[in-house]
Protein backbone atom coordinates (compact mmCIF):
# COMPACT_ATOMS: atom_id res chain seq x y z
CA UNK A 1 0.00 0.00 0.00
CA UNK A 2 1.14 3.66 -0.34
CA UNK A 3 1.25 4.44 3.02
CA UNK A 4 3.74 1.17 3.45
CA UNK A 5 5.55 2.05 0.87
CA UNK A 6 6.57 5.59 2.21
CA UNK A 7 7.29 4.17 5.82
CA UNK A 8 9.66 1.77 4.31
CA UNK A 9 11.92 4.59 2.60
CA UNK A 10 11.82 6.70 5.25
CA UNK A 11 14.11 6.93 8.00
CA UNK A 12 12.71 9.90 9.89
CA UNK A 13 9.27 11.29 12.05
CA UNK A 14 9.93 14.49 9.94
CA UNK A 15 9.16 12.40 6.64
CA UNK A 16 6.89 10.30 8.11
CA UNK A 17 4.44 13.68 8.92
CA UNK A 18 5.80 15.42 5.32
CA UNK A 19 4.33 12.18 3.73
CA UNK A 20 1.19 12.94 5.88
CA UNK A 21 0.85 16.19 5.00
CA UNK A 22 1.53 15.98 1.48
CA UNK A 23 -0.92 13.38 1.23
CA UNK A 24 -3.70 14.78 2.88
CA UNK A 25 -3.55 18.36 1.08
CA UNK A 26 -2.23 17.49 -2.72
CA UNK A 27 -3.64 13.86 -2.69
CA UNK A 28 -0.42 12.25 -3.66
CA UNK A 29 3.25 11.04 -2.35
CA UNK A 30 5.62 12.54 -5.51
CA UNK A 31 8.50 11.50 -3.10
CA UNK A 32 7.42 7.87 -1.95
CA UNK A 33 7.53 5.21 -4.18
CA UNK A 34 5.60 7.10 -6.74
CA UNK A 35 2.45 5.87 -5.70
CA UNK A 36 -1.14 8.11 -5.71
CA UNK A 37 -2.10 9.74 -2.95
CA UNK A 38 -2.79 8.04 0.68
CA UNK A 39 -6.12 6.64 1.15
CA UNK A 40 -8.37 8.26 4.33
CA UNK A 41 -8.00 5.19 5.91
CA UNK A 42 -4.32 4.97 5.79
CA UNK A 43 -3.89 8.46 7.13
CA UNK A 44 -4.49 8.19 10.70
CA UNK A 45 -2.03 5.42 11.24
CA UNK A 46 0.71 8.34 10.55
CA UNK A 47 0.63 9.84 14.35
CA UNK A 48 0.09 6.01 15.38
CA UNK A 49 3.16 5.26 13.64
CA UNK A 50 5.27 8.18 14.84
CA UNK A 51 4.00 7.35 18.57
CA UNK A 52 5.26 3.69 18.34
CA UNK A 53 8.78 5.88 17.95
CA UNK A 54 10.53 3.31 15.59
CA UNK A 55 12.34 5.70 13.72
CA UNK A 56 15.32 6.41 14.01
CA UNK A 57 16.06 9.68 16.18
CA UNK A 58 16.33 13.08 14.10
CA UNK A 59 19.80 14.63 13.25
CA UNK A 60 19.80 18.78 13.40
CA UNK A 61 19.22 19.10 9.15
CA UNK A 62 16.41 16.52 9.52
CA UNK A 63 14.78 18.40 12.76
CA UNK A 64 14.96 21.68 10.93
CA UNK A 65 12.86 19.85 8.19
CA UNK A 66 10.54 18.93 10.55
CA UNK A 67 9.81 22.23 12.28
CA UNK A 68 9.57 23.84 8.63
CA UNK A 69 6.88 21.42 7.55
CA UNK A 70 5.04 21.67 10.89
CA UNK A 71 5.03 25.56 10.36
CA UNK A 72 3.70 25.27 7.22
CA UNK A 73 1.13 23.06 8.14
CA UNK A 74 0.09 25.42 10.15
CA UNK A 75 -0.59 28.29 7.89
CA UNK A 76 -2.22 26.05 5.54
CA UNK A 77 -4.69 24.97 8.48
CA UNK A 78 -5.42 28.51 8.99
CA UNK A 79 -7.87 29.62 6.30
CA UNK A 80 -9.58 26.11 6.92
CA UNK A 81 -10.31 27.52 10.45
CA UNK A 82 -11.36 30.57 9.67
CA UNK A 83 -13.73 29.14 6.92
CA UNK A 84 -15.09 26.98 9.50
CA UNK A 85 -16.35 29.85 11.61
CA UNK A 86 -17.85 31.44 8.77
CA UNK A 87 -20.01 28.68 7.89
CA UNK A 88 -23.44 29.17 8.45
CA UNK A 89 -25.05 28.20 12.03
CA UNK A 90 -27.04 25.02 12.52
CA UNK A 91 -30.90 25.81 12.74
CA UNK A 92 -31.44 27.58 15.72
CA UNK A 93 -34.33 25.62 17.82
CA UNK A 94 -37.99 26.82 17.31
CA UNK A 95 -38.29 30.18 19.07
CA UNK A 96 -40.90 30.72 22.35
CA UNK A 97 -43.66 33.18 21.85
CA UNK A 98 -43.33 36.90 21.34
CA UNK A 99 -42.70 38.78 24.78
CA UNK A 100 -46.36 40.21 26.20
CA UNK A 101 -46.99 43.61 27.71
CA UNK A 102 -46.93 41.81 31.31
CA UNK A 103 -43.17 40.53 30.46
CA UNK A 104 -41.84 43.75 29.84
CA UNK A 105 -43.35 45.19 32.93
CA UNK A 106 -42.18 42.09 35.47
CA UNK A 107 -38.69 42.94 34.00
CA UNK A 108 -39.09 47.05 34.06
CA UNK A 109 -40.50 46.36 38.29
CA UNK A 110 -37.18 43.86 39.04
CA UNK A 111 -35.11 46.41 37.66
CA UNK A 112 -36.70 49.34 39.80
CA UNK A 113 -36.81 47.13 43.18
CA UNK A 114 -32.97 46.41 42.26
CA UNK A 115 -32.60 50.02 41.66
CA UNK A 116 -34.25 51.12 44.63
CA UNK A 117 -32.42 48.42 47.18
CA UNK A 118 -29.02 50.15 45.92
CA UNK A 119 -29.95 53.54 46.50
CA UNK A 120 -31.75 52.83 49.97
CA UNK A 121 -29.25 50.89 51.37
CA UNK A 122 -26.62 53.71 49.97
CA UNK A 123 -28.29 56.54 51.51
CA UNK A 124 -28.90 54.24 54.72
CA UNK A 125 -25.04 53.76 55.22
CA UNK A 126 -24.13 58.11 54.59
CA UNK A 127 -26.99 58.22 57.96
CA UNK A 128 -24.98 55.35 59.56
CA UNK A 129 -22.16 57.51 59.28
CA UNK A 130 -23.77 60.50 60.46
CA UNK A 131 -22.50 58.96 63.92
CA UNK A 132 -18.98 59.64 63.33
CA UNK A 133 -20.26 63.20 62.89
CA UNK A 134 -22.20 63.40 66.27
CA UNK A 135 -19.13 61.68 67.75
CA UNK A 136 -16.42 64.25 66.64
CA UNK A 137 -18.82 67.29 66.77
CA UNK A 138 -19.70 66.58 70.55
CA UNK A 139 -16.41 65.44 71.71
CA UNK A 140 -14.85 68.99 70.32
CA UNK A 141 -17.49 70.91 71.57
CA UNK A 142 -16.86 69.27 75.13
CA UNK A 143 -13.81 69.64 77.36
CA UNK A 144 -10.83 67.07 76.92
CA UNK A 145 -11.38 65.71 80.00
CA UNK A 146 -14.41 64.30 78.68
CA UNK A 147 -13.49 63.45 75.28
CA UNK A 148 -13.16 59.23 76.06
CA UNK A 149 -16.73 59.08 77.26
CA UNK A 150 -18.69 61.24 74.40
CA UNK A 151 -16.65 58.93 71.90
CA UNK A 152 -17.79 56.21 73.80
CA UNK A 153 -20.88 57.16 74.76
CA UNK A 154 -21.97 58.10 70.37
CA UNK A 155 -19.98 54.77 69.71
CA UNK A 156 -22.18 52.48 71.94
CA UNK A 157 -25.51 54.84 71.19
CA UNK A 158 -25.96 52.73 67.92
CA UNK A 159 -25.32 49.30 69.08
CA UNK A 160 -27.95 49.49 71.99
CA UNK A 161 -30.15 50.95 69.02
CA UNK A 162 -30.13 48.73 66.87
CA UNK A 163 -30.28 45.67 69.91
CA UNK A 164 -33.82 48.00 71.31
CA UNK A 165 -34.92 48.50 67.07
CA UNK A 166 -34.92 44.39 66.27
CA UNK A 167 -36.33 43.94 69.80
CA UNK A 168 -39.39 45.73 69.49
CA UNK A 169 -39.29 49.36 68.11
CA UNK A 170 -39.17 48.11 64.74
CA UNK A 171 -42.41 46.35 65.07
CA UNK A 172 -44.06 48.97 67.00
CA UNK A 173 -43.08 51.49 64.73
CA UNK A 174 -44.58 49.99 61.46
CA UNK A 175 -46.28 46.62 62.65
CA UNK A 176 -50.36 46.49 61.93
CA UNK A 177 -51.99 49.40 63.43
CA UNK A 178 -53.70 48.96 66.49
CA UNK A 179 -56.02 51.81 66.88
CA UNK A 180 -53.74 53.95 65.16
CA UNK A 181 -51.54 54.45 68.24
CA UNK A 182 -48.90 51.99 68.05
CA UNK A 183 -47.90 48.82 66.04
CA UNK A 184 -48.36 45.43 67.23
CA UNK A 185 -46.68 42.61 64.67
CA UNK A 186 -43.23 41.75 63.61
CA UNK A 187 -41.23 41.43 67.01
CA UNK A 188 -38.05 40.09 66.97
CA UNK A 189 -38.07 40.06 63.22
CA UNK A 190 -36.62 37.48 60.75
CA UNK A 191 -36.99 39.89 57.87
CA UNK A 192 -36.99 37.02 55.60
CA UNK A 193 -38.30 36.96 52.41
CA UNK A 194 -42.56 36.68 52.40
CA UNK A 195 -42.49 38.78 56.25
CA UNK A 196 -43.54 41.95 54.24
CA UNK A 197 -47.40 41.81 55.88
CA UNK A 198 -46.33 42.16 59.33
CA UNK A 199 -44.70 45.73 58.59
CA UNK A 200 -47.53 47.10 56.55
CA UNK A 201 -46.87 50.59 57.72
CA UNK A 202 -44.03 50.22 55.24
CA UNK A 203 -46.03 48.39 52.57
CA UNK A 204 -45.17 51.17 49.98
CA UNK A 205 -41.65 50.92 49.94
CA UNK A 206 -40.83 48.55 47.00
CA UNK A 207 -37.53 47.26 48.86
CA UNK A 208 -37.08 43.85 50.47
CA UNK A 209 -37.60 43.70 54.17
CA UNK A 210 -34.05 43.91 55.47
CA UNK A 211 -33.51 47.08 54.03
CA UNK A 212 -36.65 48.62 55.17
CA UNK A 213 -34.93 47.72 58.50
CA UNK A 214 -31.43 48.92 58.03
CA UNK A 215 -32.62 52.52 56.99
CA UNK A 216 -34.91 52.84 59.80
CA UNK A 217 -32.63 51.82 62.14
CA UNK A 218 -30.12 54.12 61.09
CA UNK A 219 -32.88 57.00 61.78
CA UNK A 220 -33.74 55.47 65.18
CA UNK A 221 -30.24 55.27 66.28
CA UNK A 222 -29.72 59.46 65.48
CA UNK A 223 -32.28 60.08 68.15
CA UNK A 224 -30.51 58.59 70.59
CA UNK A 225 -27.59 60.15 69.58
CA UNK A 226 -28.90 63.66 69.84
CA UNK A 227 -29.59 63.06 74.09
CA UNK A 228 -25.54 62.07 73.77
CA UNK A 229 -24.93 65.64 73.49
CA UNK A 230 -26.97 67.49 76.14
CA UNK A 231 -26.44 66.03 78.79
CA UNK A 232 -22.82 65.42 77.85
CA UNK A 233 -19.94 65.83 80.86
CA UNK A 234 -22.05 64.64 83.82
CA UNK A 235 -24.29 61.63 83.18
CA UNK A 236 -23.22 57.97 84.30
CA UNK A 237 -22.35 55.52 81.18
CA UNK A 238 -24.50 52.63 81.84
CA UNK A 239 -27.36 54.91 82.68
CA UNK A 240 -26.84 56.57 79.07
CA UNK A 241 -26.90 53.19 77.94
CA UNK A 242 -30.18 52.00 79.70
CA UNK A 243 -32.02 55.20 78.95
CA UNK A 244 -31.24 55.11 75.03
CA UNK A 245 -32.85 51.53 74.84
CA UNK A 246 -35.91 52.40 76.40
CA UNK A 247 -36.20 55.18 74.15
CA UNK A 248 -35.50 53.83 71.04
CA UNK A 249 -37.81 50.39 72.07
CA UNK A 250 -40.52 51.93 73.44
CA UNK A 251 -40.60 55.65 73.04
CA UNK A 252 -39.58 56.88 69.21
CA UNK A 253 -41.18 54.02 67.37
CA UNK A 254 -44.95 54.81 69.25
CA UNK A 255 -44.29 58.43 68.33
CA UNK A 256 -42.63 57.28 64.65
CA UNK A 257 -46.17 55.02 64.42
CA UNK A 258 -48.57 57.61 64.53
CA UNK A 259 -46.53 59.87 61.55
CA UNK A 260 -44.37 57.03 59.68
CA UNK A 261 -46.76 53.72 60.22
CA UNK A 262 -50.13 54.44 58.98
CA UNK A 263 -51.13 56.10 62.70
CA UNK A 264 -53.40 58.72 63.05
CA UNK A 265 -51.60 61.29 62.30
CA UNK A 266 -50.92 60.25 58.92
CA UNK A 267 -54.91 59.23 58.71
CA UNK A 268 -56.49 62.88 59.02
CA UNK A 269 -58.12 64.49 56.52
CA UNK A 270 -55.56 66.79 56.16
CA UNK A 271 -52.31 64.47 56.68
CA UNK A 272 -49.46 65.55 59.21
CA UNK A 273 -46.30 65.81 57.08
CA UNK A 274 -43.10 65.43 57.83
CA UNK A 275 -41.02 63.56 55.09
CA UNK A 276 -37.83 62.47 56.71
CA UNK A 277 -38.12 63.13 60.32
CA UNK A 278 -37.95 66.99 61.62
CA UNK A 279 -40.29 65.52 64.24
CA UNK A 280 -39.81 62.04 63.86
CA UNK A 281 -36.66 61.90 64.76
CA UNK A 282 -35.08 65.05 65.66
CA UNK A 283 -37.83 66.83 67.87
CA UNK A 284 -37.98 63.21 69.41
CA UNK A 285 -34.26 63.19 70.80
CA UNK A 286 -34.78 66.86 71.98
CA UNK A 287 -37.58 66.31 73.48
CA UNK A 288 -35.49 63.16 75.09
CA UNK A 289 -32.60 65.78 76.21
CA UNK A 290 -34.61 68.17 77.26
CA UNK A 291 -36.17 65.57 80.00
CA UNK A 292 -32.96 64.16 80.56
CA UNK A 293 -31.27 67.58 81.18
CA UNK A 294 -33.95 69.36 83.28
CA UNK A 295 -33.53 66.00 85.80
CA UNK A 296 -29.61 66.26 85.60
CA UNK A 297 -29.51 70.24 86.12
CA UNK A 298 -26.57 71.95 84.84
CA UNK A 299 -22.76 70.99 85.31
CA UNK A 300 -20.91 72.49 87.87
CA UNK A 301 -19.53 76.08 87.64
CA UNK A 302 -21.69 76.44 84.58
CA UNK A 303 -24.25 78.95 86.32
CA UNK A 304 -22.70 81.36 89.27
CA UNK A 305 -24.79 82.07 92.29
CA UNK A 306 -25.75 85.48 90.79
CA UNK A 307 -27.39 84.05 87.80
CA UNK A 308 -24.25 84.76 85.83
CA UNK A 309 -23.81 82.24 82.62
CA UNK A 310 -19.86 80.64 82.59
CA UNK A 311 -18.86 79.79 79.38
CA UNK A 312 -16.93 76.60 79.44
CA UNK A 313 -15.20 75.94 75.91
CA UNK A 314 -14.82 73.13 73.94
CA UNK A 315 -11.24 71.42 73.47
CA UNK A 316 -10.67 71.21 69.77
CA UNK A 317 -12.64 73.70 67.35
CA UNK A 318 -11.12 71.03 64.45
CA UNK A 319 -12.65 68.06 65.70
CA UNK A 320 -16.29 69.86 65.62
CA UNK A 321 -15.89 70.97 62.35
CA UNK A 322 -14.92 67.51 61.34
CA UNK A 323 -18.21 66.45 62.49
CA UNK A 324 -20.30 69.13 60.91
CA UNK A 325 -18.98 68.35 57.57
CA UNK A 326 -19.60 64.66 57.96
CA UNK A 327 -23.39 65.45 59.32
CA UNK A 328 -23.87 67.59 56.29
CA UNK A 329 -22.86 65.06 53.94
CA UNK A 330 -24.47 62.35 55.25
CA UNK A 331 -27.83 64.52 55.18
CA UNK A 332 -27.46 63.90 51.68
CA UNK A 333 -28.76 60.04 52.54
CA UNK A 334 -31.12 60.90 55.35
CA UNK A 335 -33.42 63.42 53.46
CA UNK A 336 -33.33 62.09 49.58
CA UNK A 337 -33.03 58.89 50.99
CA UNK A 338 -36.26 58.87 52.61
CA UNK A 339 -37.77 58.32 49.13
CA UNK A 340 -37.51 55.39 49.94
CA UNK A 341 -37.18 55.34 45.63
CA UNK A 342 -34.60 55.80 43.34
CA UNK A 343 -36.79 58.26 41.15
CA UNK A 344 -35.75 61.80 40.02
CA UNK A 345 -37.22 63.50 43.08
CA UNK A 346 -34.31 62.78 44.98
CA UNK A 347 -32.04 65.23 43.20
CA UNK A 348 -34.48 68.32 44.40
CA UNK A 349 -34.44 66.96 47.82
CA UNK A 350 -31.04 66.78 47.91
CA UNK A 351 -30.49 70.54 46.20
CA UNK A 352 -33.51 71.94 48.86
CA UNK A 353 -31.12 70.23 52.09
CA UNK A 354 -28.21 71.38 50.49
CA UNK A 355 -29.42 75.66 50.02
CA UNK A 356 -30.93 75.00 53.76
CA UNK A 357 -27.34 74.41 55.66
CA UNK A 358 -25.84 77.17 53.36
CA UNK A 359 -28.23 79.81 54.48
CA UNK A 360 -28.62 78.86 57.76
CA UNK A 361 -24.30 78.75 58.28
CA UNK A 362 -24.52 82.56 56.77
CA UNK A 363 -27.74 83.73 58.90
CA UNK A 364 -25.78 82.17 62.05
CA UNK A 365 -22.82 83.88 61.55
CA UNK A 366 -24.20 87.28 60.51
CA UNK A 367 -26.46 86.92 63.79
CA UNK A 368 -23.60 86.11 66.12
CA UNK A 369 -21.80 89.16 64.78
CA UNK A 370 -24.57 91.18 65.54
CA UNK A 371 -25.32 89.97 68.72
CA UNK A 372 -22.33 88.34 70.25
CA UNK A 373 -19.79 90.58 68.77
CA UNK A 374 -17.74 88.31 67.33
CA UNK A 375 -19.39 85.61 64.90
CA UNK A 376 -18.93 82.58 67.27
CA UNK A 377 -17.41 79.25 65.40
CA UNK A 378 -19.90 77.14 67.01
CA UNK A 379 -22.47 78.96 66.62
CA UNK A 380 -21.73 78.78 62.70
CA UNK A 381 -21.45 75.57 62.86
CA UNK A 382 -24.86 74.82 64.90
CA UNK A 383 -26.76 77.42 62.36
CA UNK A 384 -25.44 74.90 59.60
CA UNK A 385 -26.92 72.09 61.87
CA UNK A 386 -30.43 73.82 62.58
CA UNK A 387 -31.08 74.85 58.86
CA UNK A 388 -30.41 70.88 58.08
CA UNK A 389 -32.76 69.82 60.60
CA UNK A 390 -35.62 72.59 59.74
CA UNK A 391 -35.67 71.48 56.10
CA UNK A 392 -35.85 68.03 56.72
CA UNK A 393 -39.65 68.09 57.11
CA UNK A 394 -40.36 70.24 54.21
CA UNK A 395 -37.80 69.44 51.99
CA UNK A 396 -39.92 67.59 49.59
CA UNK A 397 -42.86 69.83 49.32
CA UNK A 398 -40.67 73.19 49.03
CA UNK A 399 -38.86 75.61 46.12
CA UNK A 400 -35.65 76.08 46.49
CA UNK A 401 -36.67 79.47 47.31
CA UNK A 402 -38.52 78.72 50.36
CA UNK A 403 -35.57 76.52 51.41
CA UNK A 404 -33.17 79.08 51.56
CA UNK A 405 -35.60 81.38 53.73
CA UNK A 406 -36.38 78.12 55.71
CA UNK A 407 -32.52 77.65 56.82
CA UNK A 408 -31.86 81.49 56.71
CA UNK A 409 -34.47 82.03 59.74
CA UNK A 410 -33.67 78.37 61.30
CA UNK A 411 -29.92 79.46 61.36
CA UNK A 412 -30.60 82.73 63.07
CA UNK A 413 -32.67 81.33 65.40
CA UNK A 414 -30.06 78.99 66.86
CA UNK A 415 -28.14 81.99 68.17
CA UNK A 416 -31.42 83.34 70.20
CA UNK A 417 -32.10 79.71 70.92
CA UNK A 418 -28.64 78.97 72.88
CA UNK A 419 -28.98 82.23 74.72
CA UNK A 420 -32.53 81.10 76.04
CA UNK A 421 -31.51 77.83 76.86
CA UNK A 422 -28.83 79.50 79.19
CA UNK A 423 -31.23 81.68 80.77
CA UNK A 424 -33.04 79.22 81.96
CA UNK A 425 -30.61 77.21 83.20
CA UNK A 426 -30.93 74.70 80.90
CA UNK A 427 -27.34 73.64 80.64
CA UNK A 428 -26.92 71.99 76.91
CA UNK A 429 -22.76 71.64 75.81
CA UNK A 430 -23.37 71.33 72.41
CA UNK A 431 -26.33 73.59 71.53
CA UNK A 432 -28.62 69.97 70.16
CA UNK A 433 -31.91 71.48 72.21
CA UNK A 434 -31.39 74.29 69.74
CA UNK A 435 -30.61 72.47 66.90
CA UNK A 436 -32.72 69.59 67.52
CA UNK A 437 -35.78 70.35 69.17
CA UNK A 438 -36.00 74.20 68.10
CA UNK A 439 -35.17 73.69 64.67
CA UNK A 440 -37.42 70.49 64.22
CA UNK A 441 -40.45 72.28 65.36
CA UNK A 442 -39.70 75.51 63.66
CA UNK A 443 -39.23 72.68 59.97
CA UNK A 444 -42.29 71.03 61.12
CA UNK A 445 -44.14 74.26 61.07
CA UNK A 446 -42.76 75.47 58.13
CA UNK A 447 -44.45 72.69 55.83
CA UNK A 448 -47.96 74.32 56.95
CA UNK A 449 -46.83 77.56 55.70
CA UNK A 450 -44.52 76.75 52.26
CA UNK A 451 -45.49 73.54 51.24
CA UNK A 452 -45.51 74.69 46.97
CA UNK A 453 -48.85 73.13 44.84
CA UNK A 454 -46.12 73.09 41.72
CA UNK A 455 -43.70 70.96 43.57
CA UNK A 456 -46.77 68.75 44.82
CA UNK A 457 -48.17 68.05 42.08
CA UNK A 458 -44.25 67.48 40.05
CA UNK A 459 -43.38 65.13 42.98
CA UNK A 460 -46.92 63.49 42.97
CA UNK A 461 -47.29 64.23 46.49
CA UNK A 462 -50.91 65.38 47.14
CA UNK A 463 -51.73 62.27 49.09
CA UNK A 464 -49.29 62.72 51.60
CA UNK A 465 -49.24 67.15 52.19
CA UNK A 466 -51.74 69.64 51.08
CA UNK A 467 -50.26 73.30 50.31
CA UNK A 468 -49.33 76.09 52.71
CA UNK A 469 -50.30 79.19 54.28
CA UNK A 470 -48.02 81.14 52.15
CA UNK A 471 -49.10 79.16 48.75
CA UNK A 472 -52.87 80.04 48.88
CA UNK A 473 -53.65 76.40 50.54
CA UNK A 474 -54.87 78.15 53.51
CA UNK A 475 -54.56 77.10 57.28
CA UNK A 476 -55.72 73.30 56.76
CA UNK A 477 -51.82 72.04 56.98
CA UNK A 478 -50.36 74.61 59.47
CA UNK A 479 -53.26 73.24 61.93
CA UNK A 480 -52.32 69.65 61.64
CA UNK A 481 -48.67 70.39 62.12
CA UNK A 482 -49.45 72.12 65.03
CA UNK A 483 -51.55 68.86 66.11
CA UNK A 484 -48.82 66.33 65.64
CA UNK A 485 -46.17 68.71 67.36
CA UNK A 486 -48.17 69.11 70.27
CA UNK A 487 -49.00 65.45 70.69
CA UNK A 488 -45.59 64.21 69.60
CA UNK A 489 -44.27 66.57 71.93
CA UNK A 490 -45.94 65.55 75.30
CA UNK A 491 -45.35 62.18 74.50
CA UNK A 492 -41.96 61.96 73.92
CA UNK A 493 -41.20 64.67 77.00
CA UNK A 494 -44.09 62.90 79.57
CA UNK A 495 -42.72 59.33 78.53
CA UNK A 496 -38.41 60.40 78.51
CA UNK A 497 -39.08 61.75 81.71
CA UNK A 498 -40.34 58.87 83.30
CA UNK A 499 -37.83 56.54 82.38
CA UNK A 500 -35.23 59.66 83.82
CA UNK A 501 -36.77 59.50 86.80
CA UNK A 502 -37.04 56.24 87.10
CA UNK A 503 -33.28 55.68 86.56
CA UNK A 504 -32.76 58.88 88.44
CA UNK A 505 -34.54 57.71 91.67
CA UNK A 506 -32.89 54.12 91.27
CA UNK A 507 -29.51 53.78 90.42
CA UNK A 508 -28.95 57.79 90.05
CA UNK A 509 -27.77 59.38 87.08
CA UNK A 510 -25.17 61.82 87.55
CA UNK A 511 -21.85 61.09 88.51
CA UNK A 512 -19.95 62.20 91.59
CA UNK A 513 -18.96 65.86 91.92
CA UNK A 514 -15.57 64.64 92.67
CA UNK A 515 -15.65 62.26 89.19
CA UNK A 516 -17.09 65.70 87.10
CA UNK A 517 -14.38 67.76 88.02
CA UNK A 518 -11.68 65.44 87.67
CA UNK A 519 -13.17 64.32 84.02
CA UNK A 520 -15.53 61.32 83.79
CA UNK A 521 -12.20 59.64 80.98
CA UNK A 522 -11.06 58.77 84.31
CA UNK A 523 -14.38 57.94 86.40
CA UNK A 524 -15.91 55.99 83.99
CA UNK A 525 -13.51 54.31 81.69
CA UNK A 526 -10.02 54.90 83.57
CA UNK A 527 -8.46 56.16 80.51
CA UNK A 528 -7.53 59.74 78.65
CA UNK A 529 -7.64 60.35 74.77
CA UNK A 530 -4.63 62.87 75.35
CA UNK A 531 -2.20 60.74 77.31
CA UNK A 532 1.04 62.70 77.66
CA UNK A 533 -0.30 65.57 77.31
CA UNK A 534 -0.22 68.89 80.18
CA UNK A 535 -3.25 68.13 83.00
CA UNK A 536 -6.47 70.38 81.86
CA UNK A 537 -6.08 73.42 84.60
CA UNK A 538 -7.49 76.56 82.07
CA UNK A 539 -10.80 75.32 82.41
CA UNK A 540 -11.95 75.05 85.48
CA UNK A 541 -13.82 77.63 86.81
CA UNK A 542 -13.94 79.83 89.84
CA UNK A 543 -16.94 77.49 91.33
CA UNK A 544 -14.92 74.38 90.73
CA UNK A 545 -11.62 75.77 92.63
CA UNK A 546 -14.16 76.70 95.78
CA UNK A 547 -16.03 73.22 95.76
CA UNK A 548 -12.28 71.77 95.14
CA UNK A 549 -10.92 73.74 98.56
CA UNK A 550 -13.87 72.03 100.15
CA UNK A 551 -13.54 68.80 98.97
CA UNK A 552 -10.92 66.33 100.00
CA UNK A 553 -11.97 63.50 97.20
CA UNK A 554 -10.42 66.15 94.82
CA UNK A 555 -6.95 66.10 96.52
CA UNK A 556 -4.07 65.36 93.91
CA UNK A 557 -6.63 66.32 91.15
CA UNK A 558 -6.06 69.17 89.26
CA UNK A 559 -8.70 71.61 90.72
CA UNK A 560 -8.00 70.00 94.36
CA UNK A 561 -4.63 71.18 93.41
CA UNK A 562 -5.25 74.65 92.11
CA UNK A 563 -7.78 75.29 95.00
CA UNK A 564 -4.66 74.67 96.91
CA UNK A 565 -2.21 76.97 95.20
Amino acid sequence: MAFRAAIGRTRTEADILAVCVRSALVGEVNNVSGGGGLPARELSNCALEAQRGFMLPLDRSRRWRFIQTVCLFALLALPLIAFGQDAPPAAAAAEGPPPTVADAMTKITDMQLVANSVWVLIAGMLVFFMNLGFCTLEAGLCRRKNAVNILAKNFIVFGISAIAYWFAGFAMMFGTSKSGVVGTTGFLPTLMPGTADLFPGLSWANVPESIKFFFQLVFAGTAATIVSGAVAERIKFGMFMIFSFLLVAFVYPVTGHWIWGGGWLATLSTPFHDFAGSTVVHSVGGWAALAGVIMLGPRIGKYGKDGKVNPIAGHSMALAAIGCFVLWLGWFGFNPGSTMTASTQIGHIAVTTNTAAAFGSVAATIVAWLVLGKPDFSMILNGCLAGLVAVTAPCAVVTVGAAAIIGFVAGGLVVFSVLMFDKLKLDDPVGALSVHLVGGTFGTICVGLFASPAVIDAYAMGAYCKPGLFYGGGAAQLITQFIGIGAVGATAFIGSMIFWALLKYTAGIRVSAAEELEGLDIGEHGMEAYPGFATEAVGATPEEIALGSKNPALAGTPVGAMATA
